[in-house]
């Protein structure tokens, strides 16, 4: 092993907004109003400072400009109008309706955009603000980071989140997303950040739009949603991509969630040259198996998850740097390996189930953990 290796940090995402810029976000649908810049200004100087502080390597702006991770893109989009309600429950809350309400709330106010016209992207400009603040802010605070990324999600995220009446099939939506979406991973890339694509619908995709479906029938949704992602990435070179799937971001018993080890190798088609996937939630401490038994193209890094953003336990050091030991062990090289959280703290806003304060703490914990571990494999 090398004797200085150095296991880098990131995280998913979504970083905690403070309570001015939901009071905007809420209030606020014009991305050009002097009242939205000035708030989101400020929360993204915020979170780059904490994130410097914090110790992060590859840094984001915490998508403080968003409502949701999901659905931001579709203000970028044209053709889209009304929104719909959306009911449906995860398969295993299905079975703890009770637990679902506690948890969640009022699930039948959740909704999305719907899709009544041709689909092009027309959001050049505002993308390109949004890119612009990460940098602004980092020149303001002195701060300095190794690499930055921002994330987009993919076409088959947008399409589990909204509706379309003007598509014919949902195959065909989806591609039409993905079409339009090239514009957008393109801008990110050419801004110098690393991409990072989140696509839920890869695992969580089976205990909600697909859990009537047989493991096979939702390998074969998979392989779409994969060649998807491939048809929006176009010429965008794989090395500056990486690619997010989770179970779900929600606090539920999980027991209904597709094997990794079933659809890892779907994952593995796509033009990416990374893999961010959870690894510390209780329901998957157990995937750097998963990762050994299914080898990452010699090529892709893995970003596993070593935080856990569903409880405000705060993870010592020391367990830390046991995941990230037992995940380089899988992998074979500890270089390709960097540290990182099983998702956003703050997905869609307000949902955030760390409190805001204890983020940073866990944040550090990855930090410490991954110089501890980066001592004892080097």
């Amino acid at each position: 092993m090398s004797s200085d290796l150095s296991i880098q940090t990131t995280h998913v995402g979504s970083l905690p907004r403070s309570d001015a810029l939901r009071e905007v976000l809420r209030r606020d649908d014009d991305s050009r109003s002097e009242a939205f810049e000035t708030a989101v200004g400020e929360a993204v100087r915020d979170v780059v400072r904490k994130q410097a502080e914090a110790g992060i390597d590859v840094a984001n702006d915490g998508e403080q400009s968003r409502l949701a991770y999901s659905v931001d893109v579709t203000n970028r989009l044209s053709g889209y109008s009304d929104r719909f309600a959306e009911r449906d429950l995860p398969a295993d809350l299905e079975e703890y309706p009770e637990f679902a309400e506690h948890a969640l709330g009022d699930i039948d106010n959740i909704g999305g955009p719907i899709a009544t016209g041709p689909i092009e992207y027309v959001g050049e400009e505002a993308l390109e603000r949004d890119l612009a603040r990460f940098g602004e802010a980092v020149e303001e605070t002195g701060v300095s980071f190794s690499d930055r990324f921002h994330t987009a999600p993919s076409p088959g995220a947008v399409l589990r989140f909204t509706d379309s009446t003007y598509h014919d099939s949902n195959e065909e939506y989806i591609f039409d997303l993905a079409e339009s979406l090239r514009t957008e991973y393109e801008i990110i890339v050419d801004s110098g950040a690393q991409l990072q694509i989140d696509a839920p619908e890869l695992l969580a995709g089976f205990t909600i739009t697909y859990k009537d479906a047989s493991t096979d029938e939702f390998r074969d949704q998979v392989e779409t949603y994969v060649e998807a992602i491939n048809v929006a990435l176009g010429d965008v070179p794989s090395d500056r991509v990486r690619l997010h799937a989770c179970w779900g971001n929600y606090p539920g018993p999980h027991h209904h969630d597709v094997a990794l080890g079933d659809v890892i190798d779907k994952f593995y088609e796509a033009d990416v040259s990374g893999l961010v996937v959870e690894g510390a939630n209780p329901r998957h401490n157990h995937e750097y198996r998963t990762i050994a038994e299914h080898p990452l193209p010699d090529d892709w890094t893995l970003v596993p998850g070593v935080i856990d953003v569903k409880t405000n336990v705060v993870e010592h050091p020391e367990v830390v740097a046991d995941r990230l030991e037992r995940f380089a062990e899988s992998v074979g090289d500890p270089s390709r390996i960097v540290a990182g959280c099983d998702c956003g703290f703050e997905t869609v806003m307000t949902a955030n189930l760390v409190y805001p304060a204890l983020v940073w703490k866990k944040l550090e914990s990855l930090v410490q953990g991954a110089e501890l571990a980066s001592n004892r494999l080097a």
